[in-house]
């Protein structure tokens, strides 16, 4: 291998694990693929360092370790499964290392965002959805589609808008409880709790708490520990502002 195809092999390895942990992925897998990268293209003595922040890479055939920034945070399972496609073709020798970058880089480069109406319908029919299995209640079905969906609208324009997650999960939880509070106060709905339920699941932090546990479980106690601690904060956010519209609503 030439020194340029060995920088081009980290740094494949690299925007592997880069677009991995930006979307979501447990730092196992991310391990796991930059590892099986690294071994397919050639480089020996790999080594790399991976948090929710950043990664760090190096081999023997590379006079520095190469770094790589991560800022962003989204649960994006198209992206994993691009990534994890393309690291099998390479495995197969299906693709060569340069397609393999070209490749993440248009994984990376390409938005896979839905509309946000298709995004709001999908969160209407997770609410009263959910809300009919944890609930057993099915006459306040249109309620908790209404109100799921049109919180969830408020969402995205919060996060889009003032790009703090947090905030946007705490207006969002104080909207769902006025507006369930509303309906079941106009007679149109019966049951405020449950309609609260179906229509918060969308917000609840799921995959963060699921790769929280795994990245504990499997040693990666740095990731493991910040991710738990995010998704508490989100908990946080949510509980308080349920708690703030039922104490005075």
């Amino acid at each position: 291998m030439t020194q340029e195809e060995m920088n081009l092999a980290v740094s494949t390895c690299l925007l592997a694990g880069q677009i991995l942990i930006e979307n979501g992925s447990n730092m196992e897998r991310v391990n796991d693929t930059m590892y099986r990268i690294a071994a397919n293209a050639g480089l020996k003595s790999f080594q790399a360092f991976t948090t929710v922040t950043g990664v760090v890479a190096s081999s023997d055939h590379c006079a520095n370790a190469q770094v790589v920034d991560v800022r962003i945070r989204r649960n994006d399972l198209t992206r994993i499964a691009q990534v994890n496609a393309i690291s099998r073709d390479f495995a197969d020798h299906k693709i060569e290392l340069k397609e393999a970058y070209q490749r993440l880089s248009m994984v990376d480069q390409t938005s896979t965002k839905q509309p946000v109406l298709l995004q709001c319908l999908a969160a209407a029919i997770m609410s009263f959805t959910l809300m009919i299995v944890f609930t057993g209640d099915t006459q306040d079905t249109l309620a908790a589609f209404l109100v799921g969906g049109s919180s969830y609208w408020v969402y995205l324009w919060l996060v889009s808008t003032f790009r703090v997650r947090y905030l946007g999960e705490f207006c969002t939880a104080l909207m769902i409880g006025a507006l369930a509070s509303t309906v079941v106060h106009f007679g149109l709905a019966q049951r405020v709790d449950d309609i609260i339920i179906g229509s918060i699941m969308s917000l609840v932090p799921g995959v963060p708490i699921t790769n929280a546990a795994r990245d504990i479980v499997s040693g990666n106690g740095i990731s493991g520990i910040t991710r738990m601690l995010e998704a508490l904060l989100t908990a946080a956010a949510i509980g308080c502002a349920i708690v703030l519209v039922l104490r005075y609503l």
